[in-house]
């Protein structure tokens, strides 16, 4: 079943689950999100890229309005649902829409062990960066999505993971990018020590 959704393209990939804090100014938006308060109704976040937008995205629902602002700005709190892909654009409104469908996983779990390393290497990141975060939150099903939509990775890389329909395969990819990641994370913070102090490279 295909819907026609407004759209907010922005310079992020929001992931099911996600939290994502906006700031609404725009008078196009401020008329988007107004409607979507007065029929609650999601709109879809979408990554904004050189030649338009993604072909895939997110529904985001507007889980609290924070501030109001006089001159008509929001500051609102969104959370990531589903995810969609886009069949054709609507330009008939000041904003964007589209005719959209849903996209759901294809059956299959991961194995424990994926499971387990990818929350042990997701737990090493934090704790570079002196964080934490409960995981038990998490929805096994989704698991990938609640442990990238944590940290400020590449956005080309969490795209991809956004547009992959099995958790076993997300997670796998997860795991390669992680196990990259935190050895050069690593590096660059021993050439960063060893810059420090006198200037003098030990």
């Amino acid at each position: 079943m295909a819907a026609l959704i407004p759209l907010f393209p922005l310079d992020v990939v929001l992931f099911p689950g996600t939290p994502l804090p906006l700031h609404i100014f725009e008078p196009r938006y401020k008329e988007m999100i107004g409607e979507c308060l007065s029929l609650h109704q999601s709109f879809g976040v979408i990554r904004a890229v050189e030649q338009g937008i993604a072909e895939v995205g997110c529904t985001a629902e507007i889980i609290t309005v924070i501030k109001e602002y006089p001159d008509g700005r929001l500051g609102l709190v969104t959370e990531g649902r589903k995810r969609f892909e886009v069949l054709s654009l609507n330009q008939e409104r000041s904003f964007l829409r589209a005719e959209v469908i849903l996209i759901e996983d294809e059956p299959g779990a991961p194995s424990q062990e994926d499971t387990a390393r990818a929350i042990q290497l997701h737990s090493e990141l934090l704790a570079m960066a002196n964080a934490t975060q409960d995981i038990s939150a998490a929805d096994p099903s989704a698991l990938s999505f609640f442990l990238a939509g944590s940290l400020p990775l590449d956005l080309d890389f969490k795209q991809k993971l956004l547009e992959l329909r099995s958790e076993p395969g997300r997670l796998s990819l997860l795991i390669a990018y992680f196990e990259t990641l935190i050895p050069n994370l690593h590096r660059a913070a021993r050439v960063r020590e060893r810059a420090g102090g006198n200037g003098h490279v030990h």
